[in-house]
């Protein structure tokens, strides 16, 4: 078949387009193209046209590129990979000059009511926070890639996309028109769509008649039934927590990839990255499972269930909000939760998990810093820009979240005598603010929320364990269930440094109140002796000695040998295990049952 130039295609499809348009509204027009793949560059043209009465009076347009993406909270600067902008109308040549780090003013033509934006983007990082493309495919976030009015948010556009040569399938949640064109009635719609461009391979399967497809990119063997059946087990039990699907239909993006994992929840798709070997590894698989329920859980907790903050946004300055340890902890608590309740997790495997999750937030210094709502707040200069002080003085308000998470739910299990859990506050919140209200909800509304449903005051719980950073007495809600939180390391005498190292003997972080921290050592420093003997393996050298003993540390800082006494102490870390309390009462093992569902 003849190839025909995209740029052809695109005069007739604008042509067509732009002929039909009777609306007074603005029109936006989106056409992608990646003649050189190869060079991890994608072409744009914007059309933009039919301009409302006030882009016509002020004559000119802002373009803007956001700076972040939702789900990322991180400015993550985006308009840095913009080049070559360029803006005509007709054969005139529009003057367009940038009048801040992310906006393009561009001077309109009196006579003229289109103008069309010509730009190269430089897309070269594959994550799902991120846009790429080389020879083998090509994935976008939008935020990444296109230019937007923002007096025009509410504006529908249509995305043509031509593919890169032998390159078939495209894959998104935005409403397909045909013909390599779709829609989004809006630009938050349009910038909560990925699309992945390739041959990947695509799955499918249906829950409750809403069709769910599986893109599957990179080189890897797997069981293509076994994949399909088990994405349909997880996203049947993150199902049944709120009980209602809000989606038409709902699209998996797949990145498995050399190295490097992670997902971005979106209104109906999702992208994941994981490991080539997930598939022929029953852990690695088992983990995958859990992020697929994680970023799947996410339609409802964060894109419906939200705090005031997190819809509408906006894209060119941080939005903050105290509550990303429910929106992003309490979900990283529904993954394994989720994976429980489908039996894709065994409660002994659940139990550990838990276990492994607490030891993470209690032993790390600075969650006696940072309370887990603060932690939320300053996720946009501290979570994505970790330094070598942050274990003292930050906690993650995913990790703690999911403590949180699991601890709220033993506590409504524990005041309603087992009839409600942690799934009511997600019906409860999902009902009166998303669907009754349409809107997100405050700090407030959600406490009050979590209390009503639990049938008691929580307020003491909130300001010491939320807002606090007093620590949480898990076995008085462990014991509802029959549980208690056990330390193995509570008898361990082993001596301990507290400076840690990776690779070699250059100190990389120095622990809060640790020996390293009282007696001077210093991240950067490298270790040359200790008692006069340079260690060929630190660990294995301090293990040697006892606790009170006092050693003498030579480093190298900033070019200049020192000498520091160090006193050895014990080993503060914890090692927790939940396990059975004897003789449980039979109110216990049956919320113990529930707990578990069993």
């Amino acid at each position: 078949m003849k190839k025909i130039s995209f740029f052809v295609i695109y005069l007739i499809f604008s042509h067509f387009a732009w002929g039909q348009n009777s609306s007074n509204q603005p029109k936006i027009e989106y056409f992608l193209s990646m003649e050189q793949p190869q060079t991890h560059y994608f072409d744009v043209v914007i059309k933009l046209s039919n301009f409302d009465a006030k882009t016509k009076q002020q004559g000119f347009l802002d373009l803007k590129m956001a700076v972040w993406t939702p789900g990322s909270y991180l400015v993550r600067e985006y308009a840095k990979n913009v080049e070559s902008v360029r803006v005509t109308s007709g054969s005139s040549n529009l003057k367009s000059d940038k009048i801040n780090k992310n906006t393009w003013r561009v001077r309109l033509l009196a006579t003229s009511n289109e103008a069309t934006v010509k730009y190269k983007v430089y897309a070269n990082e594959l994550s799902v926070r991120t846009s790429f493309i080389d020879d083998s495919h090509g994935y976008l976030n939008p935020a990444s890639v296109f230019m937007y009015v923002n007096d025009w948010r509410q504006v529908p556009s249509t995305i043509n996309i031509q593919p890169y040569k032998s390159w078939n399938t495209i894959s998104t949640g935005l409403k397909s028109l045909g013909n390599n064109t779709f829609e989004a009635e809006n630009l938050d719609i349009l910038i909560d769509s990925p699309i992945e461009i390739g041959t990947q391979k695509s799955l499918s399967f249906d829950l409750k008649g809403i069709p769910h497809k599986i893109a599957m990119y990179g080189e890897v063997k797997f069981d293509e039934t076994k994949v399909a059946n088990d994405f349909k087990k997880v996203c049947e039990s993150a199902l049944s927590v709120v009980g209602e699907h809000p989606c038409q239909d709902y699209t998996f993006l797949i990145h498995n990839i050399g190295l490097g994992g992670g997902g971005l929840e979106h209104l109906n798709s999702t992208t994941c990255q994981t490991s080539r070997m997930t598939y022929s590894n029953d852990r690695m698989y088992q983990n995958f499972m859990s992020l697929i329920a994680h970023e799947y859980f996410h339609l409802w907790n964060v894109k419906r269930i939200r705090p005031n903050a997190l819809g509408p946004f906006d894209y060119e300055n941080e939005n903050y909000t105290h509550l990303l340890w429910f929106s992003e902890g309490c979900t990283s608590f529904y993954q394994n939760y989720i994976l429980r309740r489908a039996n894709m997790m065994t409660p002994e495997e659940y139990l550990s998990a838990y276990s492994n999750e607490i030891n993470t937030i209690e032993n790390q210094p600075g969650n006696k810093v940072q309370s887990v709502t603060e932690s939320s707040w300053d996720a946009w200069i501290k979570y994505y820009r970790p330094n070598e002080n942050s274990k003292n003085s930050t906690i993650s308000y995913y990790d703690k979240g999911a403590v949180l998470g699991g601890v709220l739910n033993l506590a409504i299990l524990q005041a309603t005598k087992g009839s409600k859990n942690l799934d009511e506050v997600m019906r409860t919140l999902y009902q009166e603010y998303y669907k009754k209200q349409g809107r997100g909800f405050s700090d407030d509304e959600f406490q009050r929320t979590v209390e009503k449903v639990a049938g008691v005051s929580m307020s003491d719980f909130f300001q010491k364990y939320i807002s606090g950073t007093e620590t949480i007495p898990y076995n008085t809600y462990l014991a509802t269930v029959g549980m208690k939180l056990v330390d193995k390391n509570a008898e361990n005498t082993t001596p301990y440094l507290g400076a840690e190292s990776r690779g070699g003997l250059k100190i990389t972080s120095v622990l809060r109140d640790s020996p390293a921290y009282n007696d001077g050592l210093n991240v950067g420093d490298e270790i040359l002796q200790i008692d006069g003997v340079k260690p060929e393996d630190l660990p294995k050298l301090i293990s040697s000695k006892k606790v009170g003993d006092v050693i003498e540390v030579k480093v190298r800082r900033d070019g200049l040998d020192k000498k520091y006494n160090v006193t050895l102490q014990r080993n503060p870390t914890k090692n927790f295990s939940i396990e059975p309390i004897e003789n449980p009462t039979k109110e216990q093992k049956d919320l113990y049952k529930k707990w578990l569902y069993l």
